[in-house]
Parts: C-alpha cells; sequence; structure tokens
C-alpha cells in the first residue's frame, strides 16, 4: 500500500517541531479530512535556513510534511516556487489516489509559506 520511502518518513520524520524565533509561521489544513500542518522556517538571503513542521494527520501527511522538510532546506525561494505535489509523490515513491490530498496539503502550507516570505522581503 505505502512505499518504503514513504513509511520510513513517516516512522523517522525530519525536522519535526517548533522554531522559536522562526522567521515564518504558517498554517494549511484540508477541510474535507480534518488534517493540519503548520510550517516554522527562519529565511535569510533568500534561503530556507531551517524548517519544521507538526501536522495532525495520516500517515501520508505526516510523510509529506517530514519530506517537504527535506525538501525545502538550503533552497531558494525561486527553487521553491517550482516545487509540485507530483514533485512529493513521486520523492516519495508514490501515494496511493486516495492520499493525495497529503500532498495537496503540504504543498498548500509551502505556498503560504512563499507568500509570508515575500511579503517579509517587500517591507
Amino acid at each position: 500500500m505505502y512505499s518504503e520511502t514513504l513509511l520510513d518518513h513517516f516512522h523517522h520524520p525530519r525536522n519535526v517541531g517548533e522554531i522559536r524565533d522562526a522567521s515564518v509561521v504558517v498554517e494549511a489544513s484540508n477541510p474535507v479530512c480534518g488534517d493540519l500542518l503548520k510550517l516554522w522556517a527562519v529565511v535569510r538571503d533568500g534561503k530556507i535556513l531551517e524548517v519544521k513542521f507538526k501536522v495532525a494527520g495520516c500517515v501520508p501527511s505526516v510523510a509529506c510534511g517530514s519530506w517537504l522538510t527535506e525538501a525545502i532546506l538550503r533552497k531558494s525561494i525561486a527553487e521553491l516556487s517550482a516545487l509540485t505535489s507530483a514533485d512529493m509523490i513521486a520523492g516519495l515513491d508514490g501515494l496511493p489516489s486516495a492520499s493525495t490530498h497529503a500532498a495537496t496539503l503540504a504543498i498548500d502550507a509551502l505556498k503560504r509559506l512563499l507568500e509570508q516570505i515575500r511579503e517579509l522581503s517587500a517591507l
């Protein structure tokens, strides 16, 4: 049902927690299933220097949150804008069709993170 990669991210999630002095904190939720993903990030010179997440949700939502934090760490904002749910699904070696909402949730959180970063940069 789930790939080894997805199960590894679920059983050993990377970057779980909060960042006290985060540059940006965002939250995304899926009103249909009730999953909730929150991201904390430290941004300097247009790059994500540190990122943490917490999720209340299903196995794929935990795995997607974990994968996302690894994928965006030390990346530029421009690079992150191109990241899609298809990239995440491929990076996790697949998701069952009934679980693609988890990738959508993580990408929605990323989009909110990028919006907040752009707003901060405009100040």
